[in-house]
């Protein structure tokens, strides 16, 4: 901003003192008439023009300055405070200050922008995410609330029309399934089945009870034969018309439907709510179906349509979003946040995380240096529970993997034992004591735990290693492991970023941050 200001006000200083110039010399030649003269009504206006440019100008600059420039692109005061509030916000377990968040924001900005120099921004897979993040939030904004309120409206109107003035009713059922296919004797089976539940109803036995232990329709059977609030045609006609016939209360006689049999409970009748009440499920229901995303996608082609010059859908987006962006300033740092936030993951992932966790090497000798932070306060037992239907395939199992590696066990288990069905089911992984009971007894000799085995697989058997000290290798805390290297190379990657790329904090700038 400094540098357009004083580009343009150079310009005009120029321009002026160059006409001035022409003037005087104009003047000592002699000349009749004064060119300046003329013009100087429209010379007067121009002042007046830049005059105003320059003060607006400086008023943005004075509203929101620049915090920092990373690498000469400046950041300003209103960025830097978008992103330090919301990484800050009620919630936050480790809060930072405006000044050691400054630094991690740094950190941020140099990441980003050895993306950019990458041209990682240029892939095609970037641009695509990116677009997915950003149209999800900018093409809500495209359908005005108008639109989306008479889409809810006209949903309304078709529930209304569908209940044809009849009111909603909540049914509950004890269905028996019945095969269409189904022999005259299964049938009869199945009828003498259903009029004994009905007896049971008459004698005064609980409707919900039932369902619960009788009803052959799992879902509603969990909630006492409930059904969901239903209208006319959303199911069965030989059931609605049951359904519809019944007062509150009330249960049906046993029927046959095209699925099997039935006993109806009716729960409960009312009238269709008011559309101010309904508004709201109406308008999430809506969003669910994806109602404004199609409606945005409507208004854009339409748009590319009519469009002075041709246009796809993208670019109409494109200008929309700028549109948008440069009307609110929250929206604006948003999509820049999924923008910067996407190149990052991409560059960090290409030169620290991947080939961090591929070094095995440098992981090796990583844990090495670092062995005691690892150190377990109880042992932990590495190897693999399995459970077998034949009590030989104990032994057998064992002397399969004696000399395989660890990593290779479950192809043999499965190439060995399970080719054709499964023998021997297995848990292959690091254990401490309370993960599993069966490896308490097996493997830490613990007295007061239980062998719990597996219906079907009644033999249980460990195979591996106590490990009373801690992990033998990086490989038995893999994951921390890894975690912590990757930390430790991203730290590196980063000390390099801040050598190659030049930052310059604003001290007195900073010190503004959600004080003006």
């Amino acid at each position: 901003m400094p540098f357009f200001m004083h580009f343009c006000k150079k310009f005009f200083c120029d321009r002026v003192a160059r006409i001035f110039s022409n003037n005087r010399v104009n003047t000592a030649m002699g000349a009749k008439s004064s060119s300046f003269g003329i013009f100087y009504p429209f010379f007067k206006k121009i002042c007046l023009f830049f005059s105003i440019l320059f003060s607006a100008l400086a008023v943005v600059a004075q509203d929101d300055p620049v915090v920092m420039h990373v690498n000469g692109i400046p950041v300003t005061r209103s960025e830097f405070e978008y992103n330090y509030n919301k990484n800050n916000a009620e919630g936050v377990i480790d809060k930072k200050t405006v000044e050691e968040y400054a630094q991690l924001f740094i950190n941020y900005k140099l990441k980003v922008q050895a993306a950019m120099d990458a041209h990682l921004d240029t892939l095609t897979s970037f641009q695509k995410e990116f677009r997915t993040y950003r149209d999800q939030q900018i093409r809500p904004m495209l359908v005005p609330e108008t639109v989306m309120e008479e889409e809810c409206k006209a949903y309304y109107a078709r529930m209304l029309s569908s209940l044809q003035g009849k009111d909603l009713i909540r049914p509950a059922h004890i269905f028996l399934r019945l095969p269409q296919r189904a022999t005259k004797a299964e049938q009869e089976a199945m009828k003498a089945r259903i009029d004994s539940v009905y007896t049971a109803l008459k004698a005064g036995a609980d409707f919900a009870e039932l369902a619960r232990k009788i009803s052959q329709d799992p879902q509603s059977a969990k909630q006492g034969g409930l059904l969901p609030w239903i209208g006319p045609n959303q199911t069965l006609k030989e059931f609605e018309d049951v359904a519809y016939s019944l007062e509150v209360g009330s249960y049906s006689t046993p029927f046959l439907s095209t699925v099997g049999y039935h006993i109806i409970k009716l729960e409960g009748k009312r009238a269709l709510e008011s559309y101010d009440n309904l508004k709201s499920s109406i308008r999430s229901y809506l969003d669910a179906q994806g109602v404004q995303d199609k409606l945005a996608l409507k208004r854009l082609e339409s748009m590319a349509q009519h469009a002075d010059e041709q246009k796809t859908v993208e670019q109409i987006l494109d200008e929309e979003t700028e549109r948008l962006c440069a009307q609110d300033n929250d929206l604006k740092y948003l999509v820049k946040e999924y923008h910067d936030g996407l190149l990052l993951f991409e560059i960090c992932t290409r030169e620290v995380w991947e080939p961090a966790s591929k070094d095995t090497t440098g992981l090796e000798r990583f844990f090495k240096k670092n062995k005691k932070k690892y150190e377990w306060k109880e042992p932990h037992f590495r190897g693999m529970m399995y459970y077998c239907r034949n009590k030989a395939d104990i032994k057998a199992v064992k002397k399969a993997l004696k000399k395989v590696p660890e990593q290779e066990w479950t192809a043999v288990v499965r190439k060995q034992f399970n080719k054709d069905s499964v023998m021997v089911r297995m848990d292959r992984r690091m254990f401490k004591k309370g993960d599993n009971p069966n490896v308490d007894v097996l493997a830490f000799k613990d007295k007061k735990a239980e062998i719990r085995p597996i219906t079907d697989f009644p033999y249980a058997a460990v195979l591996g290693t106590v490990l009373k000290k801690g992990p033998q290798s990086w490989t038995d805390v893999n994951s921390q492991v890894v975690s912590d290297y990757q930390r430790m190379c991203e730290d590196a990657f980063v000390e390099e970023l801040r050598k190659r790329y030049p930052v310059e904090i604003h001290e007195e700038v900073l010190k503004t941050v959600n004080k003006h």
